[in-house]
C-alpha cells in the first residue's frame, strides 16, 4: 500500500516538472522587473552560491532550500546551518536552516532567511526635507519541506514558502511552492541530473495604511477626505533549473566534479550556469563558478548585477575521529558590476 502511494506521489512529482517548461516559457526578458519578491532568487548559502548556483543536480543537504529541495532528501541524523550574507550598502541577509532524517527515508526541513535594509528617514512628498523618524524594511521567507529517497537512485521533495515583505505602513504575504527531483547513477554514483520548478504561487499584492493619501475637500477648509489606492498584484519569479553533475573520484579520494545548470526565468533572462568543485577528501572543498545570460558581457544590456563569476571554499571540521560529520565553514564570493562583490559566510552542524 505504502509502495502504491510513494508511485503515485513521484508520479505527479514528475508530471508537475514536466509540464511546468509550458508554463515559465511564457517568461521572456521584455518582462524583466515585472516580477515581485526578487529577494527569494537571492542565494542565502555560503556553499553553493559559491560555484554560481549550478548544482542543481547535486545539492546536498540544507542548502537545498533553495537550490533544489530534493537534495535535502540526502540528509542522514540532523543538519543544522547558518548562514550570513553581506549585500548591498546596510542590505544583509541572514538565515538559518535545519534537516531532520525522518524514519528510514524521509526528510523534514525548515528555513527562514530574513533581509535586512537598515534605517531609512521617512519624509513627506509634501516635504521631503523633513525626517519625521526612521523605518526598517523587512523581507522575511520561511520554508517548510518533505523530501523522499524512493529508491537507490531517486529522490524527490517539495516545499512551501511564506513570503513576507513589509515598510512601517504597507505590507505584502504570500505563499509560493518549490518542487524538485534528483537521479543518480552511474557505477560510484558520480552522475547526477536534477530538475526543479521553483517559486510558484498565486499573485501578491501589498495593503495597509500606506496605500491611502489624505487630500482637502474643495471649498470646505481644512477639511480632508481619505482616497484609498487599490493596488495592483504582482507575480512571483518563478524559475526551471534543469542541472548536471558528473564526479571524478581518485583512489586517494580525492573528487574533481564538473556541474551546470540551464535557469529558465520567467520574469528574466534564461541563464546558463557551469562550476567546478575540487575536494580534498571532504575536508576541505574548493569551487568556482560562471553564470553565463544574454549581454552580461555589456554594460548597457546586462540587467544583473551579478557579472559572472563567483568563487568559494568549506573546511570540514570532523567531531571524532574516522567520521566526515561535525563542524563546517562556509565562504563565498560573487562578483558584482557596478559595486564591490558579495561575501557570504556560513556555518554548518552535521550529526
Amino acid at each position: 500500500m505504502m509502495k502504491k502511494i510513494y508511485r503515485k506521489y513521484l508520479s505527479a512529482l514528475i508530471a508537475i516538472l514536466i509540464i511546468s517548461p509550458t508554463m515559465l516559457l511564457a517568461g521572456n526578458k521584455d518582462r524583466t522587473g515585472e516580477a515581485g519578491a526578487s529577494e527569494i532568487l537571492i542565494n542565502p548559502w555560503g556553499a553553493s552560491s559559491g560555484w554560481g548556483n549550478c548544482n542543481a543536480a547535486s545539492v546536498r543537504g540544507i542548502e537545498g532550500t533553495f537550490m533544489n529541495i530534493a537534495g535535502t532528501a540526502f540528509t542522514k541524523g540532523t543538519d543544522i546551518k547558518f548562514g550570513y550574507t553581506f549585500y548591498i550598502g546596510n542590505i544583509n541577509i541572514l538565515s538559518a536552516g535545519l534537516c531532520q532524517q525522518v524514519g528510514q527515508t524521509g526528510v523534514l526541513s525548515f528555513y527562514i532567511s530574513n533581509m535586512s535594509f537598515g534605517e531609512i528617514d521617512i519624509t513627506m512628498a509634501s516635504d521631503p526635507e523633513m525626517n519625521r523618524g526612521t523605518y526598517s524594511p523587512n523581507c522575511l521567507n520561511i520554508g517548510l519541506a518533505y523530501s523522499k529517497m524512493f529508491s537507490n537512485s531517486i529522490y524527490g521533495g517539495i516545499m512551501v514558502k511564506l513570503i513576507s515583505e513589509s515598510l512601517y505602513n504597507t505590507s505584502a504575504t504570500g505563499v509560493a511552492f518549490d518542487v524538485g527531483i534528483q537521479y543518480v547513477t552511474g557505477k560510484k554514483d558520480n552522475l547526477k541530473f536534477g530538475i526543479t520548478l521553483k517559486n510558484w504561487g498565486p499573485n501578491m499584492k501589498f495593503n495597509g495604511d500606506g496605500q491611502s493619501i489624505r487630500l482637502p475637500i474643495p471649498g470646505k477648509g481644512e477639511n480632508q477626505f481619505t482616497l484609498q489606492i487599490r493596488p495592483a498584484t504582482f507575480e512571483l519569479p518563478s524559475q526551471l533549473l534543469i542541472g548536471l553533475t558528473y564526479d571524478i573520484v581518485t583512489e586517494s579520494e580525492y573528487r574533481f566534479t564538473f556541474s551546470g545548470t540551464f535557469i529558465s526565468n520567467a520574469f528574466a533572462k534564461d541563464q546558463i550556469a557551469v562550476g567546478m568543485e575540487i575536494s580534498l577528501k571532504e575536508y576541505l572543498i574548493i569551487r568556482g563558478g560562471y553564470t553565463y545570460e544574454e549581454g552580461i558581457f555589456n554594460h548597457e544590456t546586462r540587467t544583473n548585477l551579478f557579472s559572472g563569476p563567483s568563487c568559494g571554499m568549506t573546511v570540514n571540521i570532523p567531531v571524532k575521529k574516522g567520521s566526515r560529520n561535525g563542524f563546517g565553514l562556509d565562504y563565498s564570493y560573487r562578483f558584482t558590476d557596478p559595486l564591490s562583490g558579495i561575501h557570504s559566510i556560513g556555518v554548518s552542524l552535521d550529526f
